[in-house]
């Protein structure tokens, strides 16, 4: 009796993630990490002014109504329920000054964050398309370009780019890092000439409720936008408003000729924010009163944080808005983030947004009352 021959080896194919690792910058927060044990290592504890997350609890009313839709065994809809969407176009008309604002004009998305890394594949953009952002910035713009594997530049005035292959223009008022409010004759200018030139502009809106020396501007105004939401969309998000950074809960608003396909798309990748959680953005857009004693709280951080920066020797830039101060000794960053974490404050270095940041340091308002007191004490002491 013959041999039966042994069976040829199995090549198992694996997927290679290298060469998406490739178009990805390094992590930035990761550089922090030494200086977080540093600053842990305070005899008081840390004081972590870095990340602007919500510290704060979430409103007795949001929780409830996330309790009452707990009960959810179906699938929820990527355009979210005809309440979500009548929740949204009430607060973009009632807070933003937006007119005519339907249904077809709003889009529930899973966090801004998300919609950010992820839009310029969404909207079919590659090699060949550009796609700018402020010189400043939020980083998971530029991740999102190189995800697309499209190009992207950074502009200090996007009319004087060049408008040639620039597909998506991101606009950022108030402005994460620095806290700059582009005012509503600059939001008019820039949009008319996207449209004059056909390029898209996306406006990441999301602190414009947390104005502080200024009264941050939506481009879905009426002023800015001459009562026409083409080839303009609005970014915005209730983690910072609502402390609902957990929920993952965010929206878009404007051009229907942009959310419609985008819907589509996100219909197919399953792109759905739970139900629990569509529910609490029901409850969180239609109460003004918990955003009120929200900032009211920030207010009273940022009036403490400012004065002792100032007093300890900073500098404070722009922050006009948003939950951070801009602030710099005129150093390299990582120097001041050293000499912070000595006295057990850890804050973000500015160049984590860009080069442009290499001497300054972004200092969240997200803290407790008890650790910004605690921060007050350390900066004042002499």
């Amino acid at each position: 009796m013959s041999a039966v021959p042994d069976p040829p080896p199995v090549t198992r194919h694996r997927p290679s993630t290298e060469s998406l690792r490739d178009r990805l910058p390094d992590f930035p927060w990761d550089k922090l990490e030494p200086y977080k044990k540093t600053a842990a290592a305070h005899p008081d504890g840390i004081v972590d002014l870095s990340v602007g997350t919500p510290v704060d609890p979430v409103p007795d009313l949001i929780q409830k109504a996330l309790v009452d839709a707990a009960d959810s065994p179906g699938y929820p809809t990527v355009w979210g329920t005809p309440a979500l969407r009548d929740a949204i176009t009430g607060w973009v008309q009632r807070r933003l000054g937006a007119r005519e604002v339907t249904h077809r004009h709003v889009l529930p998305i899973v966090g801004s964050k998300e919609l950010v890394a992820w839009l310029p594949t969404q909207l079919g953009l590659g090699p060949g398309d550009r796609v700018a952002f402020p010189r400043l910035a939020y980083p998971t713009y530029e991740v999102g370009a190189r995800l697309a594997r499209a190009g992207h530049e950074v502009y200090d005035d996007p009319t004087e780019l060049d408008p040639e292959g620039l597909k998506l223009l991101w606009l950022n008022s108030p402005s994460n890092p620095t806290g700059k409010v582009l005012g509503k004759a600059e939001l008019t200018r820039i949009v008319a000439w996207a449209r004059e030139h056909g390029v898209l502009v996306f406006s990441d809106e999301c602190y414009l409720e947390l104005g502080w020396e200024a009264d941050p501007v939506s481009v879905l105004h009426p002023d800015v936008n001459g009562g026409s939401y083409d080839g303009i969309v609005a970014v915005h998000s209730l983690s910072k408003r609502s402390n609902l950074a957990g929920y993952r809960a965010a929206f878009l608003a404007g051009d229907p000729e942009v959310l419609a396909p985008l819907l589509e798309i996100r219909k197919h990748g399953g792109m759905m924010t739970s139900a629990p959680t569509q529910a609490a953005v029901v409850a969180a857009l239609s109460d003004d009163v918990h955003v009120h004693e929200q900032r009211e709280r920030y207010a009273a951080r940022r009036t403490a944080l400012r004065a002792a920066l100032l007093d300890h020797g900073f500098r404070i830039e722009h922050s006009e808005a948003s939950l951070y101060l801009w602030a710099t000794r005129d150093e390299s960053c990582w120097a001041t983030v050293a000499h912070l974490a000595d006295l057990g404050i850890l804050v973000a270095p500015g160049d984590f947004y860009g080069t442009a940041g290499a001497h300054h340091v972004r200092v969240a308002l997200t803290a407790s009352d008890e650790r910004v007191t605690a921060a007050v004490a350390r900066l004042t002491r002499r």
